[in-house]
Order: structure tokens, then C-alpha cells, then sequence
């Protein structure tokens, strides 16, 4: 005997069907709607800790401008935070969205290997840039010699230093070669001296020319009377005596005493009656 298919049956499988998809469709909404909040979550405590981040840098910068620290250390100090700051948000949004943070901390590390690995000279030039705040051979605003540049400090980071040279360009040196090389800091001293010379004729009076140009180059603005200008008899050449002329002056007049010096040594001399010096070779047959 052959039995015929139920109705009843054909119904079942269809209801059965239509549970399964609707079963899917409630989990996808719900995974949907969890990911939906997960990631509302992840905007509003990124923006929350940006917030957070700067009210804490706001805060450190105000108190270490109260007890007049150096703003190359204020500086410094706040771009470490910072990096921290931002590293410790970044770990609390990985578990909030149910990373765990063990994880990132060995993703961290291994990536500091890592990093560290391939950019030693960068680790060095933070190094370096840690060792240029604490120790402070250098700072903003000072006229240095550092790194094979010559200017004026503007800024000393996290891993490089920005110095302006004297033909107004702005130069970024890695820390670890500004620290790693001789500094010659002008601006610490209160004052820097000024090296020019004279030449004089052989029959030339060396004391008058002496006692003239201490005179002139004392009047010079921004030269120092203590300690006063050194005016001696350097050396000698084929064109007579040459004198040392050597005014002292704070290094913000630098530039302008050494061209004075300059102007008032040919104004002087030559006011003076003295003959302009002149080389003479005796050819005998």
C-alpha cells in the first residue's frame, strides 16, 4: 500500500523553516545592535579621554610654569605624557570592546622589540633628548654651536632639536648628534669677545696706534668697559706689525661690534695720518 503525504507534515517543515530564519534574523540584530553600542561606546570614550588628556597636560603645564621651570623641560615633559596618556586610552578602548589588554601589552612589547630593533638611532636621539633636558647644556633661545649648525635654539623635542641658523634657516638635528658632539653654548657667559686685527706699516708708531684704537673701539656702543678692549701687538709679517683688537660685548651685539670694529679701525688709523702698510720685495740679479 502506498501512503499519501500529510498536509499536516508539509506545514511542520514549513514552520520549522521560517523559525530557523527568524531565529537568524533576531541573532544578527542582536549582534548588530551589540556592535552598534560597543562602537557608540568606543567614539564617545575616545572623545572623553582626548578631553581627559588635554584638561591633564593643561594642568601639569600651569603648575610647572608656576615654579618657573625651563619651557624646553615643560616641553618636553608634556609631549612624554602625552604619548602615556594616549597609550593607556588606546589599552582601556581595546578592553572595552573585549580585548583583552594582556594581549596588547605583549603586542606592545613585541613591537617595541621590534621597533627598537630596526630604529636604534631613533631610541638613541630619545635618549639623547632626555639627557639635553635633564642636563641642560643647551635651551631655547640660546645661541649655540651644536650638531655642526650655528644658530639659535628653537625648540629641543622628544628626538630632535630645531635650531634657526644665522642665514634664517630652519634646521632639525637628531638629539643623539647635537648631545654626541662638542656645544658651544655663546648666550651662557655674560659676555664673548670680539677677535679683529690691525696691520700697520713697519714705520709705523705702534704705541700711538695702540693708544688711538682703545680709545676708538671703547666709545663703540654695546663694548664693554669690564673687561676693557685688548689692543696689542699680535705678530709680525712682511707688511709690518699687526695688532690685536679685541673689544668684549654680550652676544646679542655681536655681529653689530665686530663690523664697528671694522669701521672704526680704518677710521682711526687712517684719521690718525697713518700709512696704509704695504709689502715690498727686493728682487736682486
Amino acid at each position: 500500500m502506498c501512503r499519501k503525504p500529510t498536509v499536516g507534515g508539509r506545514g511542520t517543515g514549513l514552520a520549522g523553516r521560517r523559525g530557523v530564519t527568524t531565529e537568524v534574523v533576531n541573532l544578527l540584530l542582536e549582534k548588530a545592535v551589540d556592535v552598534g553600542s560597543k562602537l557608540l561606546g568606543v567614539v564617545v570614550l575616545w572623545i572623553v579621554g582626548r578631553f581627559v588628556i588635554r584638561a591633564i597636560q593643561a594642568v601639569l603645564e600651569r603648575s610647572l610654569r608656576a615654579r618657573a621651570v625651563e619651557k624646553t623641560l615643560i616641553t618636553y615633559a608634556d609631549n612624554i605624557v602625552n604619548v602615556l596618556l594616549n597609550i593607556m586610552l588606546v589599552a582601556a578602548l581595546l578592553g572595552f570592546v573585549g580585548i583583552e589588554t594582556t594581549t596588547f601589552a605583549g603586542l606592545l612589547a613585541a613591537a617595541g622589540l621590534a621597533i627598537g630593533a630596526a630604529w636604534g638611532g631613533l631610541l638613541a636621539n630619545f635618549a639623547a633628548g632626555a639627557f639635553l633636558v635633564l642636563l641642560r647644556p643647551i635651551k631655547k633661545g640660546d645661541f649655540v654651536a651644536a650638531g655642526g649648525f650655528v644658530g639659535t635654539v628653537e625648540e629641543i623635542g622628544m628626538f630632535v632639536t630645531v635650531i634657526n641658523t644665522m642665514d634664517n634657516v630652519r634646521t632639525i638635528v637628531g638629539n643623539a648628534k647635537v648631545f654626541g658632539e662638542p656645544i658651544q653654548n655663546f648666550s651662557t657667559n655674560p659676555y664673548r669677545r670680539v677677535d679683529r686685527s690691525a696691520q700697520l706699516a713697519h714705520g709705523a708708531d705702534h704705541a700711538r696706534a695702540i693708544a688711538i684704537l682703545r680709545e676708538a673701539v671703547s666709545a663703540i656702543e654695546h663694548v664693554q668697559t669690564t673687561p676693557a678692549p685688548d689692543i696689542e701687538v699680535l705678530e709680525f709679517n712682511l707688511a709690518g706689525p699687526v695688532l690685536a683688537v679685541r673689544p668684549y660685548c654680550h652676544n646679542d651685539h655681536y655681529w653689530q661690534v665686530y663690523f664697528d670694529t671694522n669701521r672704526v679701525i680704518r677710521e682711526a688709523l687712517g684719521a690718525a695720518g697713518f700709512a696704509v702698510a704695504e709689502t715690498h720685495h727686493h728682487v736682486r740679479s
